[in-house]
């Protein structure tokens, strides 16, 4: 935009708009002023007089001025707006006016609002993009304009990056990265490999300082997982990650650990893993339970229990997703014929685009979508087995007469039944497996409930249809009851079910009765249960210092009681106060009161630490009791591992890296991605 050097400048008066502080220069009268294009072709029914407008601020111009960085900051933004009006201003009846650059509209100079309005809104003639582009440029922040750049804040965002991303150190020393930061900010040098590797270990040992403070002023137990991961080179590594839930009732997942294992990996190298583990971090005294996946590692942890609050119930969980693992496993290996034949199957026709194509044309004429190809099972993955299961049945008019057509070979129509059992079969149990593995919300007082979903999967009536299914039926309800034996579950999941406000006792008494046949059992089990609850409930009470004390004692004595003569209503008092007196000196415990009362109905937005939460004050035993119950994983794995029977296997480059970076780059990406906030 125009500005001539000149003239002296004058302010506009006071009725201009401090916004936009305008500077009218008036032009020497042996210069005379020059109108625009779009003045001239304009008729103007009165004298005007033109002036020039500049983008300069002048002192002490505009009343709302309150510091010059405020004026610098919007002068970028004025500039955008200026540039739709023409650099000359009008002078109408003593009025300051601007030119639209566009449809020749004068507008009062002194108001930025209507200025604006009238190029983002009001103008005829000005395209759609370019309003977009204004509107844009004037909702833009201050602070762009007085943008400050900080080299340290730039290297803490880049160690964020190569953490979440696994960016080797190495290529921090490509030259090409290091043109690439020159060209965006020359003044930021120096991040090479050493650099960025210091950068990382610094900030994971920050993020692991807050971590363990938090862990150790924590007022609730932690439970733990561990599991088995190995590199390409076969080391291998034990990960321990702790489940809590803090005072807000909010579960918290942290992978505390990924510490290299010394050869051979068995249990008593996984004890002291963990021992070691939990000195570093001094959280031994707070571990409730510890999660394992190999249920022959249990005898080698016994020495952990040492802390526990009553005998090993509180202590060992078995990983159910694992347990499912081994039913699945058993029963496919009986009914494997079916499940072959549509593999090889569907891996003949993938093998081709021509088979493929032959394929679609089949099901087009049989009303089906065309495929761009057919799902095939990954080994060790059999949630991927019940998908090509699946697809199959769907495309079973199909695939029969695609075999029939290329003389291939195919299931018979027996196999194709086990097919459509084994798949309802597997599909109740990838939800289970859903169930148990999930990480962001409880899962302990689902114990049951999904134990019980399986237990009545196995006992399906569609299982008894030939021998085929009978005996892999059998064979999973063996495995069924050898590592969940009926009336020996897991006592700590069993209370983690009364502490579902909407299945309490209630639930109990009806799973009992669904899986056992006798009521002496049933009741047996339940005394059981009821027992281990009282006595847990009073461990909790002395460690939240409940007073129960009983209410004051009431005094019955009377001035007239020694009288020999008692009437029908003294004895009627005396016995109203004796009974009062019975009735507080055994009052409710705050257990009875919370089983006694009504379950809570619930639907699929109920979240039941949402209900702790809400109800701590009336329950504070049962609250901090729920607090540590409800942490338990029944999973040592997140859902997207919960379905390989293979081991886990380090990707080559985490392979690659030494223990202590790759312990590192696990940790502080599990927590970064945690705690999205977390400043350094």
């Amino acid at each position: 935009m125009r500005s001539p050097a000149a003239p002296r400048r004058s302010p506009i008066s006071s009725r201009s708009a401090p916004a936009l502080r305008l500077v009218v220069r008036r032009r020497s009268s042996r210069t005379p002023a020059r109108p625009s294009r779009r003045l001239e072709a304009k008729t103007v029914p009165f004298p005007v007089s033109v002036v020039k407008m500049d983008l300069e601020v002048s002192e002490g111009s505009g009343t709302n001025a309150t510091s010059d960085d405020q004026s610098v900051q919007t002068l970028p933004r004025r500039a955008k707006l200026l540039e739709y009006f023409q650099p000359e201003l009008v002078e109408v009846n003593g009025v300051m006016k601007a030119i639209c650059k566009y449809c020749g509209a004068m507008l009062r100079s002194s108001s930025t609002n209507s200025l604006r309005n009238h190029v983002a809104d009001t103008c005829p003639k000005i395209s759609v993009e370019d309003r977009k582009q204004f509107i844009a440029t004037m909702e833009k922040g201050p602070a762009e304009a007085s943008f400050v750049f900080d080299s340290q804040k730039a290297r803490e965002c880049m160690v964020k990056w190569c953490i979440s991303a696994e960016v080797a150190f190495n290529k921090f020393d490509d030259p090409f990265f290091a043109q690439w930061m020159e060209s965006m900010q020359p003044s930021f040098s120096g991040v090479g490999r050493q650099t960025m590797q210091n950068d990382c270990i610094t900030r994971f040992k920050m993020m692991r300082q807050e971590l363990r403070n938090e862990l150790q002023s924590l007022n609730s137990r932690i439970c733990l997982t561990t599991n088995l991961w190995t590199s390409n080179q076969k080391l291998g590594y034990l990960c321990l990650t702790a489940h809590y839930i803090n005072a807000d009732f909010i579960l918290k997942k942290k992978i505390i650990a990924f510490k290299y294992l010394k050869y051979p990996h068995t249990g008593l190298a996984i004890k002291e893993g963990i021992t070691e583990c939990l000195k570093e971090w001094g959280i031994k005294e707070k571990m409730f339970t510890i999660t394992l996946d190999n249920v022959s590692n249990n005898l080698s942890v016994r020495d952990l229990r040492e802390s526990g609050l009553f005998g090993g119930d509180l202590r060992i969980v078995q990983c159910c997703a694992h347990i499912l693992i081994l039913l699945v496993q058993d029963g496919m290996a009986i009914a494997h014929g079916a499940i072959y034949k549509i593999r090889e199957l569907v891996r003949h026709i993938n093998s081709s685009p021509s088979r493929i194509q032959a394929f679609n044309g089949i099901a087009e004429r049989s009303g089906l979508p065309s495929k761009d190809r057919l799902i095939l099972d990954v080994p060790n993955r059999w949630n991927s087995t019940h998908d090509m299961i699946m697809e199959a049945i769907e495309y079973k008019v199909v695939l029969k007469r695609y075999a029939e057509e290329q003389l291939e070979p195919s299931p018979n129509d027996e196999e194709w039944t086990n097919s459509e059992a084994i798949g309802e079969f597997l599909e109740a149990f990838e939800k289970a497996t859903k169930a148990f593995s999930t990480h962001r919300s409880p899962t302990s007082h689902l114990f049951l409930h999904n134990v019980l979903c399986i237990h009545r999967t196995l006992r399906n009536t569609n299982w008894q249809i030939n021998c085929v299914l009978k005996d892999s039926a059998r064979a999973m309800d063996a495995k069924f009851d050898k590592y969940w034996e009926k009336g020996k579950y897991n006592m700590t999941l069993v209370l983690a079910t009364i502490l579902d406000p909407s299945k309490k006792m209630d639930f109990l008494d009806f799973f009992y009765e669904k899986m056992s046949q006798y009521f002496v059992d049933i009741q047996i089990n339940v005394v059981l249960v009821k027992q281990c609850l009282t006595k847990l409930f009073e461990k909790y009470a002395t460690l939240v210092q409940i007073d129960n004390k009983s209410s004051p004692f009431i005094d019955i004595r009377t001035s007239n009681l020694g009288s020999t003569v008692l009437g029908k209503r003294r004895l009627d008092e005396e016995f109203s106060q004796w009974s009062q007196i019975r009735g507080r000196r055994f009052p409710k415990s705050e257990l009875d009161t919370y089983l006694e009362e009504e379950l809570v109905r619930i639907d699929e937005r109920f979240e039941i630490l949402n209900w702790w939460r809400t109800n701590a004050n009336k329950y504070p035993v049962l609250s901090a009791m729920a607090r540590d119950i409800l942490a338990i994983p029944l999973s040592t794995v997140p859902s997207e591992f919960a379905f390989s029977a293979g081991g886990r296997i380090l990707d080559d480059n985490r392979s690659t890296m030494t223990p202590e970076t790759l312990e590192c780059f696990v940790c502080c990406k599990d927590w970064l991605y945690e705690y999205p906030n977390i400043q350094a």
